[in-house]
């Protein structure tokens, strides 16, 4: 896709690019080779040598692109320019299957995806945590269904984002720490290298692979799309926690309420024809990702429902575009909703004064007349709390 369509793409450079995913693919086989050694079909010199190999070359990606297609996957014509490179005989890809490749390569790009989502969601997160300590009394006009509800304060309303978003850093944490290689050779039995190596340790090859890889040892999921789909939720759920956050700038920053504005830039937010406006462009994009993220998901579930056999015909090479786009979306947003929040600007004052101007409103439910200051039920002790849980899991983290 454009990434001119795509603003802001930029800082997902590298995420899950050919690039990255021809880099990736690579760091599976040399692992894999390292794996051989431990199958005795292998000796430590000839792992050294794939990966002397793999670290030097560097394919046209224009041409790989035009042999992927031969082969419906990148796998086949990246391993025989990583064996021309060797030399024959070298001891690359026995054993495996493309999908064990090409899995353990997206797995790999969303561990290092969801590293940077999580940073950025704890950053945020850290963020927010002040910005509720500073506003715990801040008093505003509490809005249920767009209307004037009860009185509420912003650090209640920072302090509620927060906490989704601090839950949705611990989900990402969750998912990253229990990512899996995938072995299971060309129909998930391990045959061939069961072929080749009978005698050798069945626990001790795949728990090299993955050591290798810094990745969980697992039984063969080819048809268990279950990873696939968890990231992909647990992405939404971040991307879910920033919407709301930015739904809030948005409308808190119309000029017609005005009680949060985002931070000013140079050259951000301006207008091709009206010199007088500055757009909050990243409260926008952050939104557009919220938007666009389920639909991603929700191919990745339609992937999952739509397997066949041992291994799928389209279903699996229907994940791949929905999955990038996924991490690499989710990686932006995360990074734009983090340059957001630091440079919120809160008006205090023009949320007291749209409070008091409301008082008779936002005292209807108690039937009450005065100060709104003095209806605020337990929003204080609340934001204490939800501020509490925030240091509990941000310690968690480390």
């Amino acid at each position: 896709m454009s990434r001119l369509l795509a603003p802001g793409s930029h800082r997902a450079a590298g995420v899950a690019d050919d690039a990255a995913l021809v880099a990736a693919l690579l760091r599976v086989e040399v692992a894999w080779s390292r794996a051989l050694v431990v199958a005795g079909l292998a000796d430590a010199a000839a792992a050294e040598a794939v990966e002397r190999a793999a670290a030097g070359l560097r394919p046209d990606l224009a041409g790989l692109l035009v042999d992927t297609e031969a082969a419906a996957n990148p796998v086949v014509p990246l391993v025989v320019l990583l064996r021309k490179a060797v030399g024959d005989g070298a001891p690359i890809h026995r054993g495996l299957t493309s999908q064990d490749v090409l899995d353990t390569a997206l797995v790999l790009l969303a561990r290092d995806a969801l590293g940077r989502v999580g940073d950025d969601l704890a950053a945020t997160a850290g963020r927010l945590a002040g910005l509720a300590r500073t506003h715990r009394d801040t008093v505003m006009a509490g809005r249920t269904l767009t209307q004037h509800a009860v009185a509420t304060t912003f650090g209640l309303k920072v302090a509620q984002r927060m906490a989704a978003v601090d839950d949705a850093a611990d989900a990402v944490g969750e998912v990253r720490g229990a990512l899996p290689v995938q072995y299971g050779g060309a129909a998930g039995t391990r045959a061939l290298l069961v072929h080749l190596a009978p005698d050798a340790d069945p626990d001790a090859v795949p728990s090299t692979f993955a050591d290798a890889l810094g990745l969980r040892p697992d039984l063969p999921w080819h048809t268990r799309r279950g990873v696939v789909t968890g990231t992909g939720d647990v992405l939404v759920t971040a991307t879910d926690a920033l919407g709301a956050l930015a739904n809030d700038v948005l409308l808190l920053g119309r000029p017609e309420i005005g009680e949060v504005s985002e931070g000013a830039a140079p050259g951000r937010g301006g207008s091709s024809t009206m010199p007088h406006k500055r757009n909050p462009v990243l409260a926008v994009l952050v939104r557009a990702a919220a938007l666009q993220a389920p639909q991603l998901a929700a191919q990745l579930h339609l992937a999952a429902a739509s397997g066949v056999d041992e291994r799928p015909d389209g279903a699996w090479h229907a994940e791949w575009p929905a999955f990038a786009r996924l991490l690499e979306l989710t990686v932006t947003a995360a990074s734009q909703a983090r340059e957001l929040v630091d440079g919120l600007e809160v008006d205090a004052a023009a949320m007291a004064a749209r409070a008091d101007a409301s008082a008779e409103a936002l005292l209807a439910e108690s039937g009450g007349h005065g100060d709104v200051r003095d209806h605020l039920g337990e929003a204080g002790a609340v934001v204490d709390a939800l501020v509490a849980r925030h240091d509990a899991q941000a310690a968690a983290r480390g």
